[in-house]
């Protein structure tokens, strides 16, 4: 049995992870017609700029849903298929026996085996589990660049394979989502970023929730700052910044509103068919970017609450920014929270994140949104 909202232990818990060192989160949290909205610390750690809970947000690769969505739309229009290898749609891009053997399901779950091509195109940053060796100069460079997805594509295409096609447990990588996009665009005869808009997001009635147009994020929202492991002291904002560098993959700009309403419709199979739903919650072993395995499906992550069942949904980060949604599997519970700082935790002599503060707070807030 899931528990009503307790509004007061909900509010302790949010201003707990302020007072952890977090500048500012705000979050939603729903049972069944009850809602709880919430906020505590500032959008702005120079003017104390409060942050509210309606604040618009990007929210990383919670994107991810989005676009698998967009593909399983596709799939049941029958002009994709699942289970046909991507080099049937894209043979310039992925070809000969690679081309054969990676198939559109690999590409959404992350078992393709393509290399992450972040660590290619931002020189300074290295993937886990080098981070010792990572420095953040790249994102100074690149707050403006605007990058060629089929570049970027290119670069993880390219770079040593990390597991076989199909193999468990995957590995997570934005190379996967970004090679849906030609896919998408191939299948609809219009952008991936406006056939999700009108297919995805408006479908599912979301106001607040666009891909940008360019580095700012339009509309009341936070700064977002970013401490790199505590290479960047204080930490720095980067709110404005040019997002071509993940497009599609974890680019969207949204509300904790717009996310829980989303999720709350996906699963009560109002924007694909149940059967579709079905296919993105067939899960397989992922190492996930902090390099932990986790279940994943098709764009969605499950969680299992002791006592509470399986919540369904995506986390998701960007330079100085992070979210997430999860929703139990009957749309009756939900929580949506953004936060306005990343990558916190700093670095021991190993390379290891350390322990936070704000990770112990993060956790007891999901307790009791998620529990009660």
């Amino acid at each position: 049995m899931k528990n009503a909202l307790d509004c007061a232990a909900l509010d302790a818990a949010i201003e707990a992870v302020h007072r952890a060192g977090m500048p500012g989160l705000f979050a939603e949290v729903r049972d069944g017609d009850q809602v709880w909205r919430g906020a505590a610390g500032v959008a702005d750690v120079t003017t104390n700029r409060p942050v509210t809970a309606d604040m618009r947000h990007r929210v990383g690769s919670i994107t991810k849903t989005f676009t698998a969505v967009a593909v399983l739309q596709q799939v049941e229009a029958g002009r994709i298929g699942l289970d046909t290898p991507i080099g049937h749609y894209l043979p310039q891009l992925v070809p000969g026996e690679r081309g054969e053997a990676i198939t559109v399901r690999m590409l959404i779950n992350h078992t393709s085996g393509f290399a992450e091509y972040l660590p290619y195109a931002y020189p300074s940053l290295k993937a886990y589990p080098v981070l010792a060796d990572t420095r953040p100069e790249s994102l100074d460079d690149h707050r403006f660049t605007r990058f060629d997805t089929l570049e970027l594509i290119e670069m993880g295409v390219t770079a040593p394979a990390v597991t076989a096609p199909g193999g468990t447990p995957g590995v997570y990588s934005n190379t996967n989502y970004l090679l849906l996009v030609p896919l998408l665009e191939q299948a609809t005869g219009t952008t991936a970023e406006r056939y999700i808009t009108e297919n995805v997001i408006e479908r599912a009635g979301l106001h607040d929730t666009a891909f940008p147009t360019g580095p700012y994020v339009d509309g009341p929202h936070s700064l977002l700052y970013e401490a790199w492991f505590g290479m960047i002291d204080p930490p720095r904002d980067y709110s404005v910044y040019d997002m071509s560098w993940v497009g599609p993959s974890a680019s969207l700009i949204s509300t904790v509103s717009d996310l829980n309403r989303f999720y709350r419709m996906l699963l009560a199979g109002e924007i694909i068919s149940p059967s579709s739903l079905a296919q993105m919650q067939r899960t397989v072993p992922v190492i996930s970017q902090e390099g932990k395995t986790i279940d994943y499906g098709l764009g969605l992550h499950p969680v299992e609450i002791p006592g509470q069942g399986t919540f369904w949904g995506h986390g998701g980060t960007v330079w100085g920014g992070g979210a997430l949604a999860m929703t139990s599997a009957d749309g009756t519970r939900q929580l949506a929270v953004a936060v306005n700082m990343q990558r916190w935790n700093r670095l021991d002599s190993s390379g290891e994140p350390q322990p936070h503060p704000i990770d112990d707070a993060l956790a007891a807030l999901y307790g009791v949104a998620l529990s009660g």
